[in-house]
């Protein structure tokens, strides 16, 4: 029924201004609609929403992920020029090299939008 449907993330945030900066000029999406509470960014062929919420930040699991490929290190260093802070965790069967997190042939970086939102670039 779904399976050959786009599907659509949806990002909680408190300021939208500032998310709409950090969304766009920092992570380099393509703002494509601008609403009074609402910003719709097009980042490859996926659509991510932006909306002004009182429950932004309050999700402790990721939001979004973005399959880089091998550009992941590339990725953290780009993101890293621009200001990230890459997240750190100790989670079993995985090390950790710099901000980079692998698993086996899996590669992970973790960081966090204005809000606290989880967010995450994968080599896969």
């Amino acid at each position: 029924m779904l399976a050959d449907k786009n599907a659509v993330a949806n990002i909680a945030v408190k300021n939208l201004d500032a998310a709409g900066k950090f969304y766009q000029d920092t992570l380099g999406l393509t703002k494509i609609k601008a609403e009074s509470d609402a910003l719709v960014f097009k980042s490859g062929n996926s659509l991510i929403n932006v909306y002004r919420s009182d429950y932004a930040g309050t999700n402790k699991a990721t939001a979004v992920t973005w399959a880089v490929g091998a550009e992941l290190e590339n990725v953290v260093r780009a993101l890293t020029a621009k200001g990230i802070n890459f997240e750190h965790y100790d989670m079993p069967g995985m090390r950790r090299e710099n901000d980079v997190h692998i698993a086996g042939d899996m590669k992970v970086a973790w960081f966090q939008d204005p809000d606290g939102n989880i967010l995450n670039i994968v080599n896969q």
